[in-house]
């Protein structure tokens, strides 16, 4: 059982708290379970971008309480599985921690390894891409996760 999941972008604005909130609401809670998300290059402090917001609104989904915070050593070390956006975020996360081969993926690790195209600074189109990309790898996630 994945009792901590650590989901993981650049700036922990956009796709990776649209990932976190989204699989939140996709699994059944579960005691002691934690889902959450932070950044390589987080802009700390910041709320969710809003247009990623706002989209995650329209499905239901309030987000409205993010706080983007900046990826640790520690939080990879006790994560039991760490899912990426890109390739450059997995290979920069080894980089900060070697040991967590063999836990860390990405997010459409299902879908062939698709990767999930940041949409910071874009029109909501390119938002609402990320949003149906991170939509379709969280599920196809939920089999493995013990849901």
């Amino acid at each position: 059982m994945f009792n901590n999941i650590l989901i993981v972008c650049v700036g922990n604005i956009c796709r990776s708290p649209t990932a976190e909130y989204l699989l939140k609401a996709k699994m059944t809670p579960a005691t002691g379970r934690v889902i959450s998300s932070a950044g390589i290059g987080a802009l700390v402090g910041k709320p969710i971008e809003a247009t990623a917001l706002a989209i995650l609104r329209e499905h239901g989904i309030d987000a409205g309480a993010h706080c983007a915070r900046q990826v640790t050593a520690v939080m990879l070390h006790e994560a039991d599985l760490i899912l990426a956006m890109e390739e450059g975020h997995l290979k920069k996360l080894h980089e900060i921690a070697p040991q967590i081969r063999g836990r860390a993926f990405l997010l459409g690790k299902w879908q062939d390894n698709q990767p999930v195209p940041d949409p910071y600074c874009q029109q909501r189109p390119a938002f609402e891409h990320a949003y149906k990309l991170i939509d379709q790898a969280t599920e196809s996630w939920l089999k493995y996760l013990g849901n």
